[in-house]
């Protein structure tokens, strides 16, 4: 976490229930505001769970095409302010024209992925095809993601108002996990921790605590990830979108089962297809 903030905080309050009210103190998420800033200049602020902030400032870097390999990385390092934390990178010079190109100034709510973007054309931008990340799971591992990522929410089960972003592996279960206010952060949290341990988003799926949406859709191509899975539906457009860059969809995985959307090959399963 940022040295200055802490990702709770302890409040009072009056429980009103039908026999009765009574005090009680619960523990609630925080947020604070965490520039990206490149070479000096801003690129975005966002609201967010003030805790791994390098991931999260990696994973952003990454999922806005901002950087494509760690080499062009020069330095990388967190400031505390007593308004939030800015997350400083300078980067080689042949970068400016993806920070051109990705310029865009936020400061919306963290349910928005998309809060303050410049223009619809970037807002639907094109990703990368990820037809090419092949691991292949068993459907029981696809149906037991979301129980195993639950088991790795220790601020949700805290304050119940967090969302999560999980990785899994064919044969290994879930590796890594990182969670945040925000679905969106989550995921970048986690791709940015993906990055920076030197692990292949190809190799693997991500597995989140929400609806699918266009963003995190976006986010996953990006990171090169060809297997996104969720507890809830996708809208229709990530839908499009998924199929259109060769990402297998798996919703409403709970229950001990899940709805399988678009690119079924990556995932191994016995019941038939039903015309």
């Amino acid at each position: 976490m940022a040295m200055g903030f802490s990702p709770t905080q302890s409040r009072p309050g009056l429980s009103v229930q039908a026999e009765g009210a009574r005090r009680v103190t619960r523990a609630l998420p925080e947020e604070a505001p965490v520039a990206f800033v490149f070479d000096g200049t801003t690129q975005a602020v966002m609201m967010a769970t003030p805790a791994d902030i390098g991931d999260f400032a990696y994973g952003f870097a990454v999922t806005e095409g901002i950087v494509t390999d760690s080499a062009q990385i020069e330095g990388f390092e967190i400031a505390d302010h007593a308004q939030g934390i800015e997350a400083r990178f300078w980067l080689n010079e042949d970068r400016q024209g993806a920070l051109t190109a990705r310029r865009r100034y936020m400061a919306g709510p963290v349910g928005c992925g998309l809060c303050g973007i410049d223009s619809l054309e970037e807002a639907v931008r094109a990703v990368p095809s990820v037809a090419h990340a092949a691991p292949v799971f068993a459907a029981q591992e696809i149906s037991v993601a979301a129980d195993a990522l639950s088991a790795h929410q220790p601020l949700h089960n805290l304050t119940r108002a967090t969302h999560a972003a999980g990785f899994i592996r064919p044969g290994a279960g879930l590796v890594l996990a990182r969670e945040d206010v925000g679905r969106h952060n989550a995921l970048d949290k986690l791709i940015g921790a993906l990055w920076r341990h030197d692990i292949d988003p190809s190799r693997g799926a991500v597995v989140m605590t929400s609806r699918l949406s266009v963003e995190l859709v976006q986010k996953c191509a990006m990171a090169g990830c060809g297997l996104l899975i969720a507890v809830s539906a996708p809208t229709a457009h990530a839908l499009r979108l998924a199929e259109g860059a060769g990402i297998t969809l798996a919703a409403f995985a709970r229950g001990g089962g899940f709805d399988l959307y678009s690119h079924p090959h990556r995932i191994l399963h016995e019941v038939p297809d039903v015309a």
